[in-house]
């Protein structure tokens, strides 16, 4: 699979973070954030291909027993299943960070689409103003909308109920989307959503644009019961590649 980056730091949002990890960053993405954060994962994708035994190797010399796999979007690449089972196997724990939208293939005599197996499952979807420019080269903005909320690829990744929940919020109306998505997937699910796994993520690449929805959205998240997920790695060390 395409490797951007492997790095250890410390993870800087929902339940784990400040928990020393060591990230995983997978090159290539099926969506076209405006706000990415990454874009040399997703816009202009950079990186190698790795076989799984180097990144296997790679993660064991930074010697932290918790691994994030992320991206891009980690969950289009078929080797992401044997990765995990093997960091597993291994003893170490798995979170994978993905938008919610694909489901990996798993091997076999059947072909069966399967949650990948990991510790935890980090799905941030990406509500109606995460598209691009209409004018975005390549007709992303079309692609981007028409990929961006798969609500049965959702309630498949969320079934083992060991999963967290995180939207970027950049506005009001994002906010009011967010409460209307999980609405939905409560009703299309029968028992709801666990909203304690469900976070509220300020939009931001740096501390000033943070603080500034973070000012209102904490409010927010005290009057809906959703938790608050600062960016804690912006605070720590800045919008930062290797962080």
């Amino acid at each position: 699979m395409r490797i951007a980056e492997i790095y250890a730091s410390l993870q800087g949002e929902g339940l784990l973070a400040g928990t020393p990890s060591t990230f995983v960053r997978t090159s290539g993405c099926n969506l076209r954030c405006r706000w990415c954060d990454t874009p040399f994962t997703s816009w202009e994708p950079t990186g190698d291909d790795w076989p799984v035994p180097r990144i296997l190797a790679t993660v064991a010399a930074l010697g932290r027993r918790h691994v994030v796999v992320t991206g891009g979007e980690p969950l289009l690449f078929p080797e992401i299943v044997p990765l995990c089972v093997a960091l597993r196997r291994e003893g170490f724990h798995v979170t994978i960070e993905t938008a919610g939208t694909v489901l990996p293939s798993q091997p076999g005599p059947a072909s069966a689409t399967v949650v990948p197996p990991a510790d935890l499952m980090s799905i941030s979807p990406k509500l109606p103003s995460s598209g691009p420019p209409e004018a975005a080269a390549a007709d992303w903005h079309r692609r981007h909308e028409a990929a961006r909320r798969r609500d049965p690829v959702l309630l498949a990744l969320m079934a083992d109920e060991s999963y967290q929940i995180k939207f970027v919020i950049d506005s009001r109306e994002d906010l009011a989307a967010a409460v209307r998505w999980l609405d939905d997937l409560g009703h299309d699910g029968g028992a709801g959503i666990d909203r304690s796994r469900v976070f509220f993520m300020p939009q931001g690449r740096a501390a000033d644009e943070l603080a500034r929805t973070t000012g209102w959205l904490a409010a927010e998240c005290d009057r809906t019961g959703i938790r608050l997920a600062p960016r804690h790695h912006i605070a720590w060390f800045g919008h930062t590649r290797g962080t």
